[in-house]
């Protein structure tokens, strides 16, 4: 059911280790969080921004303070920008500091 899903979106950002005003003012400012796939779309992002050296503290502020992080495009969006990062010469750390501070 529709209500399944959602409650289901709802206890993994939750699981991620955000509280309850965060998570709705995440869902307030990008509605299409909680309408993106878990398996198709947030678990891969999360499991990249794990990969880069990004735990789940910071992964909470990062969706916290900038949701629409998640609704770009890991292809298109996200690996590009770090890899024009990485040709700037930042190292894997710096990386991820980088954008853990957005």
């Amino acid at each position: 059911s529709i209500e399944h899903n959602l409650n289901g979106k709802v206890q993994w950002l939750k699981d991620l280790g955000m509280n309850d005003a965060q998570v709705k003012r995440a869902i307030l400012a990008c509605p299409s969080l909680i309408m993106s796939t878990l398996v198709g779309c947030l678990k891969p992002k999360v499991r990249w921004f794990k990969d880069l050296g990004i735990d789940d503290p910071q992964l909470v502020k990062m969706i916290a303070k900038f949701p629409n992080l998640f609704s770009y495009s890991l292809e298109e969006n996200l690996k590009p920008r770090v890899q024009w990062l990485t040709s700037l010469g930042l190292d894997d750390s710096q990386v991820a500091t980088t954008i853990a501070s957005f």
